[in-house]
């Protein structure tokens, strides 16, 4: 009869080809296996940690640069925005020069040799050439004798009774025009509005 080792699970005829119980674990607690998955996950993680750490340096210059871009636009778009108001101003003035000339001269006569009929036409010239250079500009005079009263552009400063039903609210006298330059209202006409009483 054999002797027990012959039979045994783990016997000397089981570890003659060296692969004993033991061999399993000794695979498994080998320091190479362990080049799975998660290592390669961390040598990836750690690459591109290193590679954001190196294109820190060219975003910051690229983030100044634009900075540096906009603020120059910046100040481009206000210095632009300041010289052509200073343009538009410039041209307004240059249409009333010559007004201004005129007035200049009105304003130097002798009046023991200049009689009131020619100040009066010279007044009225002005007054002509003033109107059309600001009304080149966008000036709009609101002279509403007849028209029906408005809250939005007239200011009633008095009422005058009347007898005709479809006159009531008509704008009867103007003391003193109004002004819209480019739809923006500088001054209410000043009115006399009339009332029908019934």
């Amino acid at each position: 009869m054999g002797s027990a080792d012959d039979y045994a699970p783990g016997g000397s005829a089981s570890q003659g080809d060296g692969q004993g119980a033991d061999a399993p674990f000794s695979e498994s607690s080998d320091p190479t296996a362990d080049s799975g998955p998660a290592s390669g996950a961390a040598e990836s993680a750690t690459a591109s940690a290193s590679r954001e750490e190196s294109d820190l340096p060219g975003e910051r210059d690229r983030y100044l640069r634009l900075a540096a871009e906009y603020d120059n636009y910046r100040k481009r778009a206000a210095k632009e925005r300041q010289d052509a108001g200073a343009r538009a101003q410039a041209d307004l003035v240059r249409q009333l020069v010559e007004a201004l000339d005129d007035v200049a001269r009105f304003a130097h006569v002798d009046p023991a040799t200049t009689d009131a009929g020619t100040i009066v036409q010279g007044v009225d010239m002005v007054e002509k050439k003033l109107l059309k250079a600001l009304g080149n500009a966008g000036l709009e005079v609101i002279n509403p004798v007849g028209e029906t009263f408005d809250p939005a552009l007239h200011e009633a400063v008095a009422t005058e009774p009347t007898s005709a039903r479809e006159d009531d609210h008509v704008v009867s006298r103007v003391y003193q025009p109004g002004y819209l330059f480019k739809s923006q209202l500088l001054r209410p006409a000043r009115v006399v509005v009339k009332q029908w009483n019934g």
